[in-house]
This record gives structure tokens, C-alpha cells and sequence, in this order.
């Protein structure tokens, strides 16, 4: 996933938002990364990813590419939601 891709798809919130935030904020808890325009707060679906982030920035410092492409982000979101797994905000 590129930067300027959506990692929270239900509030449209990019990875390079998450990283900022991450980066400049210093959270001491992933879930205080819903202040970064509610991110994760919707379905459900990108918490693991935040969690994944918040952790490798916590431990190295750094954040490593290892989300999927946009698109395969977006079919495994599908699949999560159809499954009943996270009802999305309504738009």
C-alpha cells in the first residue's frame, strides 16, 4: 500500500496519515490513533493494521511496508464486511 492510499476506508483516512500522526503525536496506545480523523473507529477492518503499524514504530522506530496492494486491501475489506464481520458508517 502506497502512503497516499486509504488505510481506513469507512473515513477516508490514508496510511501517510496514520504514519504522520504516528510520527509526530507519539501515541502511547494504538487506540489513540482514532484522534487521526477517526481512524479505525468505523467497521473495524483496518484496527489490525493500525495495530501492526503502532507496534513496528513503537519497537524500531521505523514503519515497514507489509500492508497489502490498495486493491487487495479493498477486496479483503469486501469479504470482512459481506461476512458480517463490521457494518461500515453509513455515507
Amino acid at each position: 500500500m502506497e502512503l497516499n492510499e486509504e488505510l481506513c476506508l469507512c473515513f477516508h483516512v490514508t496510511k501517510r496519515k496514520v504514519v504522520n500522526y504516528i510520527r509526530i503525536e507519539k501515541p502511547r496506545r494504538v487506540g489513540q490513533l482514532s484522534d487521526c480523523f477517526g481512524a479505525g473507529t468505523g467497521c473495524g477492518w483496518c484496527r489490525p493494521f493500525l495495530q501492526t503499524l503502532f507496534d513496528q514504530a513503537a519497537a524500531k522506530g521505523e514503519i515497514v511496508e507489509d500492508i497489502p496492494t490498495a486493491e487487495q486491501y479493498a477486496a479483503m475489506r469486501s469479504s470482512y464486511i459481506d461476512e458480517g464481520q463490521g457494518t461500515p458508517p453509513s455515507q
